[in-house]
């Protein structure tokens, strides 16, 4: 097994199959990667475009190529890591599981009363799996644990772990099974810990967000809060936005999951309290009588009523389905009210509104970054972009930088206007996509502004769609993509978003854990939300960009995220013991991150615009590009 220096995830699906797949292989072994981070990567429905809709999951996916072609691949690779979806499957006639009703009574998790399903959040097609039974776990796992036995995958990738019944027993079985490598799509609270689990650590939404965090000008905080309240009237914080949309969909689009628990037990705040939570959910285990102090805290800190905190807790015994599906359900309240409602209502600074995140919380400073860091499990993944992020990592970078130039947006804001007949925080909203993502194609931000009215649900939505809202905002966007004062703006303010996503880059790259490099984001990345970011990656021009520069060429405005991260992946792999070492703090002044690795890798990254210090005797430079220093002793 190779040490795992490096995931670089792929998408899978039509365009980018297994074969393919395995014709990279050359380019990301020269580039340092150690492991491809594929897809899921089963038998998925025909066309599928991210593999999370699986209808069988005894077969490799044949849309990819089949199960022989896998193998070529993982033959090949450095190393695999493998996405698995144990809590759901798709509700399809093509689903074997599903088809048979003896099967699907026994496979999923079905209300015996109405014969519904658990949904998948709001999807009503993909069905909740019952994971947590020995022979379901077994069916839906022997063939991952067949490519894992076989040393052809080296870890997975565990989607959603909130939605299962028993996430501590599953991952315990995992490791019973021999999956020695286990990450977790887990969503942590700013100020939660993830909990004892046998696993290597998160999938890394909580550095993507503290990495962003260092960036942002804290002396911005009070001339943007004022701009935002002034243009769009919006007084509250991101709480009580945040607050208000969960308790909005625990008494609409979560409807039937609330009924189901309603039927458990008849409790009449059942809405408030399912919305009250902080955290995605606790693990209190009714199955064998486990309460952790960190669950009766979280429960105490919702303020839930006496009645219910007792239930929650198991000090009131006989309501054990309910407490688990309780706890299931929060999270799906969380997610849907936060990342997928109330990010696209507060729009204070959207470089902040992006999962694990919290917009009320205006960036974090050194201290607390490197503290963060000295405590994060030492193989954890750091990611500052996935399949699932609102924005690339570039385009939050550029969004930070607007904390830079507080008063000049200001005066772009108010020159430009925020359009007639439309509602301002949608306008604002858009004002700050474009300028994030520029140049933006139009039929892009065409399709960005109706996701994100819909997500929104104030002036448009899925259920009901305002057509007429939707297209007077598109025309605003459009408006803005041909001003050529927005043009001038970008210029100005691009490279400081430049030097903010390379010194982001450089820190993902050294900081404790494993960084995860997502498709295409070695060059410059300006993306939106799925399904934007999920659009083809030109490979071949990163190829020999990348051979260029093996050869001795120099680093250019287009090349310099990749000539750092070849650079500082082929100093992973020449120092692996000083990695896999302390992690030391160094002040060098209240505008610079730096840190030592393992007595002898030194980090260098102004967070403000300020010259790179000297790096002292001793050190010699690895690389002192674009801002930013790694040198090595």
């Amino acid at each position: 097994m190779s040490p795992f220096r490096a995931l670089y995830r792929l998408q899978l699906g039509p365009g980018l199959g297994f074969a393919q797949a395995r014709a990279l292989v050359p380019y990301l072994r020269a580039l340092g990667v150690s492991h491809l981070y594929l897809s899921p990567s089963l038998q998925a429905r025909p066309g599928s475009t991210h593999g999370y809709d699986v209808i069988d999951p005894t077969r490799v996916s044949e849309d990819l190529g089949g199960e022989e072609e896998l193998r070529a691949l993982c033959r090949e690779a450095p190393g695999v890591v493998l996405d698995i979806v144990p809590n759901h499957m798709a509700v399809d006639d093509a689903n074997p599981f599903w088809a048979d009703e003896e099967l699907r009574a026994r496979f999923f998790d079905l209300d015996p009363e109405t014969g519904a399903h658990r949904r998948f959040f709001t999807i009503d097609d993909l069905a909740g799996v019952r994971v947590e039974d020995a022979e379901v776990f077994g069916a839906t796992h022997r063939k991952v644990l067949e490519l894992v036995g076989e040393g052809l995958v080296d870890g997975v990738r565990v989607d959603h772990p909130d939605g299962l019944a028993r996430p501590r027993e599953y991952l315990e079985r995992l490791r019973a099974e021999g999956v020695e490598h286990v990450w977790v799509e887990k969503i942590l609270a700013s100020d939660e810990e993830l909990r004892g689990w046998p696993v290597d650590g998160t999938t890394g939404y909580e550095f993507l967000n503290d990495v962003l965090g260092v960036f942002v000008e804290p002396a911005a905080e009070e001339p943007l809060t004022a701009l935002y309240r002034e243009l769009t009237g919006e007084t509250r914080g991101f709480a009580e936005v945040a607050e208000e949309a969960k308790r909005e969909q625990a008494r609409t689009d979560l409807r039937p999951e609330v009924e189901r628990l309603r039927r458990l037990l008849d409790e009449a705040t059942l809405e408030d309290a399912l919305a009250s939570f902080h955290v995605y959910r606790t693990y209190v285990e009714p199955e064998t009588g486990r309460v952790k102090a960190q669950d009766r805290e979280e429960v105490a800190r919702a303020g839930v009523s006496g009645r219910l905190a007792r239930v929650l807790v198991l000090d009131d015994q006989g309501h054990d389905e309910f407490v688990t599906r309780f706890q299931q359900t929060t999270g799906a309240v969380m997610a849907k009210g936060v990342e997928d409602t109330a990010f696209y209502r507060y729009n204070r600074l959207l470089a902040l509104n992006d999962v694990g995140g919290d917009p009320g919380c205006f960036g974090l400073s050194l201290a607390g970054f490197h503290e963060r860091n000295a405590r994060r499990r030492p193989a954890s993944l750091l990611t500052t972009f996935t399949h699932d992020t609102k924005r690339s990592a570039d385009v939050r970078a550029r969004l930070a930088a607007l904390t830079c130039v507080p008063a000049e947006w200001a005066a772009l804001v108010r020159s430009v206007g925020l359009g007639d007949g439309i509602d301002p925080n949608d306008a604002y909203h858009v004002l700050q996509t474009v300028v994030g993502a520029w140049p933006l194609e139009p039929e892009r931000l065409d399709a960005y502004v109706e996701k994100a009215l819909r997500e929104g649900k104030r002036t448009s939505g899925w259920v009901e769609p305002d057509v007429e809202v939707e297209r007077r905002v598109q025309e605003y966007g459009l408006g803005l993509l041909a001003s050529g004062e927005v043009e001038r703006f970008v210029r100005l303010l691009r490279p400081l978003g430049r030097r903010i996503a390379l010194g982001q880059l450089l820190l993902k790259l050294t900081s404790p854990g494993v960084p995860d490099l997502y498709q295409g984001d070695e060059l410059e990345a300006l993306a939106l939300v799925d399904p934007d970011n999920r659009r083809p990656v030109d490979f071949a021009r990163r190829a020999v960009l990348l051979d260029e520069l093996r050869a001795g060429s120099g680093p250019t405005e287009e090349t310099e995220k990749l000539y750092l991260t070849w650079k500082t992946l082929e100093l992973r792999a020449r120092r692996p013991e000083a990695f896999a070492g302390s992690y030391e703090p160094v002040d060098l002044g209240p505008e610079v991150c730096a840190f030592v690795r393992g007595g002898e890798v030194l980090v260098v990254v102004p967070v403000r615009e300020v010259p790179l210090p000297e790096a002292g005797s001793g050190w010699r430079a690895v690389l002192e590009t674009s801002g930013v220093g790694l040198f090595e002793r």
